[in-house]
């Protein structure tokens, strides 16, 4: 890793820091009827619904309903929220190690694309895996899409972060794991790595030492 004049560091949260497993929530789907679900949700692009609900835009009770009518299914609220969160995974606590280390080095930011849903539950793993009651005490901010409205790879919601941080983009770099989020950071001149053959322990690792 590279961080010759880098003096902000952006994580992305799921796939980066937190493990998830997209396919997880498609078979939890397919198990309650929709056989198609990766038609209307993906790693790579998503439904409009999916983008309400990740801006803030519509609730959970909204999301869940709507998904019904878009989907077809006869699910429960409380199944529709289980299938959503079987993706969320576990945090490793050398995770926490080497955010609060680079914390000691860089200007850091969380900017993660996510929804009151799936924040109540990797809150729930935050606290079991790393003993924290949320993720604001690994970095200097912190940006949810459903609290700021706007999410990734819009040049707006990274546009934000420069400017509520007073980053300078050339001295900034962000890590994903999707890559059209890495390209929607490129347009704004950010360095970037796309995470994807090695963890971040393993990206980091003179950090660990």
């Amino acid at each position: 890793m590279n961080l010759q004049g880098i003096q902000n560091i952006i994580f992305d949260l799921g796939g980066v820091l937190l493990n998830i497993n997209y396919q997880l929530t498609q078979q939890a789907f397919v198990q309650l009827g929709v056989t198609d679900f990766d038609k209307y949700y993906d790693q790579a692009q998503q439904n409009g619904l999916f983008d309400l609900f990740e801006t803030g835009q519509i609730s959970e009770i909204e999301f869940c309903t709507q998904l019904k009518e878009l989907t077809g299914i006869n699910a429960s609220h409380k199944e529709i929220v289980a299938a959503w969160n079987a993706m969320l995974l576990d945090f490793p606590i050398i995770r926490k190690k080497l955010l609060l280390n680079l914390k000691a080095s860089f200007n850091t930011s969380l900017l993660s694309n996510t929804n009151e849903t799936h924040i109540r539950e990797f809150n729930k793993t935050i606290q079991k895996d790393i003993h924290e009651t949320s993720l604001a005490p690994l970095f200097h901010t912190h940006y949810f899409s459903n609290e700021i409205g706007l999410r990734k790879p819009n040049q707006e919601m990274f546009d934000y972060v420069l400017t509520e941080n007073n980053y300078k983009a050339v001295e900034t770099l962000f890590l994903d794991d999707s890559i059209q989020h890495i390209e929607g950071a490129k347009k704004c001149g950010i360095r970037t790595h796309h995470v994807q053959d090695k963890s971040v322990e393993e990206l980091f690792a003179n950090f660990l030492t």
